[in-house]
């Protein structure tokens, strides 16, 4: 398979295996979605790390694959392979990406699927659509500008250029940058870390964020509202209570 899940300590890890440089053809694209969708479901999988390994993350589309697509092909891989990458982003828990070596093209859209990104010294992030005549196509025009910014987006697109971790960090294309040796373990430990948290609480900020960042600040308001009203159904609400007046702040643990 070139991706795989494997579940430990609450946390999946999704991993990119299709050497040398992992890039992302049709069947990487349609597995990493199915994947997505499984992690999902599974109840023993409460956060979920993006991985490519120790040496790249994922440097791309196959562009031999893509090459012999005509416009007609495209129109229809299009969708499917908005679709795969749109399955990551709407994991309702928590993601990181664990970035190491390259992150290019599809590589960099799929590490702006997740909620928090953790890179290692190494790595090297870009949009290089452009240098093919192409702009991004898996989300980048949209979600890179949502997180740094049109011009610094409009930037990264027009010209195709790598961004070093450093870069990266400095306009908030990435969140913490570590070791190259380090970066799983971290990315692991974060994640870890919220699985222990209230998971319905946890995939309600996430949908609050997201369908926020997507429409009017009312309508905003209106999802976190209701979302906020909804917890006090749960267990996990009672349970945080009743530990923060018997216990103090910070000692609960939730199922």
């Amino acid at each position: 398979m070139t991706v795989n899940l494997e579940v430990s300590e609450g946390v999946g890890t999704i991993r990119l295996d299709r050497p040398p440089m992992n890039a992302l053809d049709v069947a990487t694209q349609d597995r990493l979605r199915e994947l997505a969708e499984e992690a999902t479901r599974r109840d023993d999988v409460r956060a979920v790390v993006l991985y490519g390994g120790e040496k790249v993350f994922a440097a791309g589309a196959d562009i031999k694959e893509m090459r012999a697509m005509d416009h007609a092909a495209m129109v229809v891989r299009s969708r499917a392979l908005q679709d795969s990458f749109t399955a990551v982003a709407r994991i309702p828990k928590p993601v990181v990406a664990a970035v190491t070596g390259y992150a290019l093209g599809g590589g960099c859209e799929l590490a702006l699927c997740a909620d928090f990104r953790i890179a290692g010294d190494n790595a090297k992030l870009g949009q290089p659509e452009i240098l093919l005549g192409l702009i991004p196509g898996a989300g980048g025009t949209q979600r890179l500008a949502r997180l740094v910014g049109p011009s610094r987006a409009k930037d990264m697109i027009f010209t195709g250029r790598h961004v070093r971790a450093e870069e990266a960090l400095a306009i908030g294309l990435v969140d913490r940058v570590v070791p190259a040796a380090e970066v799983y373990e971290q990315a692991h430990a974060w994640a870890a870390k919220l699985a222990l948290g209230p998971a319905t609480a946890l995939r309600a900020a996430k949908e609050c964020v997201d369908a926020g960042l997507e429409t009017d600040l009312e309508t905003g308001l209106t999802i976190e509202r209701n979302w906020f009203a909804g917890l006090f159904a749960t267990e996990d609400r009672e349970r945080g209570m009743r530990s923060f007046v018997d216990e103090g702040p910070g000692k609960a643990k939730f199922l």
